[in-house]
């Protein structure tokens, strides 16, 4: 890897200049456009295209032989070795709907695996960092290292979720099967429910229909807490599609054996 102290202010560059784009916008009226016309529901706003650009931007400055993949605006050099991943807001059904739980996500893979990753929400002005072998929290109370909390059975587990409307039937009959048998399950916190996974407040979350943009970022976050991220048969979750990510690698497995339990 490249000097890990200058990619990492680079990472914070980014998340300054996309926060500074998007906070004008939280909160206020702006149009939003249905990317999915004439189908579901997948809203984009001037304030998700105009970050990503402004990131893209400073990568193609920086670092031109870096590959980017970006929700808004697709691939460029994508078989390049390092490869930055975006999704300039990853919850923008909250962002529109006013409430602070969307977040901008920053990745960096090397050789097609995560390596660097950052959760940014600018307007609760937190930072969640990590490399795979640490995670770190930056925000209004503080900076410190963060790590996964012990829970070994579903019976104690807190489960998040964004929405179950994600799942067809037949996984919507196997994440109902891991509901059922956690303490507290909870919806509609997008990326900051694993971040809250990597900060020990949570313990699990179980999704589908991700975008490698939308997972890839976190990765190097919840594993560098002492977590675990994989699809649900245990595979990597670089690709998305139907992921787990757990604190506690004993919670992990169980979660896997009750997904696969029908």
């Amino acid at each position: 890897m490249q000097n890990l102290a200058e990619l990492t202010a680079f990472f914070d560059e980014l998340a300054d200049t996309s926060g500074a784009v998007i906070l004008p916008y939280f909160r206020a009226a702006l149009a939003v456009e249905n990317k999915l016309a004439g189908g579901a529901y997948d809203p984009v706003t001037v304030a998700d295209r105009s970050a990503e650009q402004a990131m893209r931007a400073l990568i193609e400055a920086r670092y031109p032989a870096h590959g980017i993949l970006g929700e808004e605006f697709g691939a460029a050099r994508a078989d390049a070795d390092t490869v930055w991943v975006l999704d300039p807001i990853d919850g923008t059904r909250a962002f529109i709907s006013g409430l602070p739980v969307w977040g901008t996500l920053i990745g960096l893979t090397e050789g097609g695996k995560p390596a660097l990753g950052m959760m940014h929400q600018p307007f609760t002005r937190e930072r969640f960092f990590g490399d795979c072998r640490s995670a770190r929290y930056k925000g209004p109370d503080g900076e410190r290292a963060i790590k996964t909390r012990a829970c070994a059975d579903l019976s104690d587990a807190v489960l998040f979720c964004t929405t179950p409307a994600m799942f067809n039937a037949e996984d919507r009959a196997a994440y109902d099967r891991v509901e059922a048998a956690v303490r507290l399950a909870r919806y509609g916190v997008d990326c900051y429910a694993y971040c809250m996974v990597a900060a020990g407040q949570v313990d699990l979350v179980i999704e589908g229909s991700l975008q490698p943009y939308d997972i890839v970022p976190l990765i190097p976050v919840i594993e560098g807490a002492g977590g675990v991220v994989t699809n649900w048969t245990g595979g990597p979750a670089t690709a998305g599609g139907r992921v787990v990510a757990s604190g506690d690698p004993r919670l992990h497995e169980k979660a896997l054996a009750k997904l696969a339990a029908g």
